[in-house]
């Protein structure tokens, strides 16, 4: 009989032993799980083709939690099985439970891309690189692709235009191509029932439309106020089938961005987006042309000032007139204005 209750005892204390083991490692589980561990406000950066090696090494490169080892007790406990590409944003005091279940779900954050004053598709693929996991070199690639963007219905000339510059937002993880069909999709969205019906009024195609556009903005980048007026300036040209004659486009011509100052031996650079050589709009824009700048020639200033000249006080607005007499005491003007300035080139 005192064996047998030796025994119990020895089997009861052996249970309370477990219990109070097992509750041990239950609350150490549940500290692992559910205790503070994010150390910081900070984004996480999960590159495609990441592993769960590569996420670990992410948070100790980033300082980003106290107990890396509980992280991963915790995603081994709820079964981690993808990384999921992406910007993920952490918070100072997350726990490994909600820090897991986030990254678990691919629950990441979006990023807001403002582009504007691009010139070149080189800028545009620069500006973009920062924000989205695609780099300037795959961007820049893509852009040159022909077979790729005629699919879309453009040319290597022509392609600038379908970049409407505003806010967009993005997953960080998204490609080249996804960046390209999203903007196609935007360029869609821009080119609505209303702004096609005055396009066609105009008889200008929409990349025509882009183009005009793009020297608009490349006139007056100041005031978008005066751009309609110059708008209606240029489309006077064209129904006359007058040459353009617009500075910017020799510059876009001579490929020097820096020329504050247009002389005459300029105006013999041969090429097509030379407009006091050949007549009708360019190829393609000379720059990436703005809403404001496509609206404005969509919505033209009907006047009948077929010469502008910037203004002498250097204000950013123009002279306008209707006749080469005006113009030529405008020109003068603004001529002596930039003698003044040492402004020779």
């Amino acid at each position: 009989m005192k064996k047998f209750n030796k025994k119990i005892r020895l089997l009861l204390l052996l249970v309370f032993v477990g219990i109070i083991a097992a509750g041990i490692y239950g609350y150490s589980v549940y500290q692992d799980i559910f205790k503070s561990n994010v150390l910081k406000d900070t984004f996480l950066f999960v590159p495609t083709g990441s592993n769960f090696s590569d996420l670990t090494d992410s948070l100790i490169s980033l300082n980003a939690v106290k107990n890396i080892n509980s992280f991963k007790k915790t995603a081994v406990l709820k079964k981690i099985k993808d990384v999921h590409p992406g910007r993920y944003k952490l918070l100072k005091g997350m726990t490994n439970n909600s820090l897991v279940n986030m990254l678990r779900a691919g629950k990441q954050s979006p990023v807001k891309l403002t582009f504007n004053n691009i010139r070149t598709l080189e800028e545009l693929a620069s500006k973009v690189s920062k924000f989205i996991e695609a780099d300037s070199i795959e961007l820049i690639e893509l852009l040159n692709n022909t077979s790729f963007i005629n699919d879309y219905d453009f040319n290597e000339k022509t392609i600038i235009g379908m970049f409407i510059p505003n806010t967009y937002e993005f997953y960080w993880n998204t490609s080249a191509k996804k960046f390209f069909k999203k903007m196609n999709s935007e360029y869609l969205k821009f080119w609505n029932e209303e702004r096609t019906e005055k396009a066609k009024k105009l008889n200008l195609s929409k990349k025509e439309i882009s183009v005009l556009a793009s020297i608009v903005q490349a006139e007056q980048r100041e005031h978008n106020s005066e751009k309609a007026k110059i708008a209606g300036l240029y489309i006077n040209r064209i129904k006359r089938g007058m040459l353009l004659q617009s500075d910017p486009t020799l510059i876009f011509a001579s490929g020097d961005f820096t020329k504050k100052r247009v002389l005459n031996k300029d105006k013999e650079i041969d090429s097509p987006y030379n407009t006091y050589k050949y007549i009708g709009l360019p190829p393609g824009p000379i720059n990436m042309p703005e809403i404001s700048s496509l609206d404005a020639v969509l919505n033209y200033e009907k006047h009948n000032y077929i010469f502008m000249c910037a203004k002498e006080d250097f204000s950013g607005y123009h002279n306008f007139a209707i006749n080469a007499r005006q113009h030529g005491i405008n020109a003068r003007k603004y001529q002596r204005a930039l003698n003044k300035k040492k402004i020779w080139k």
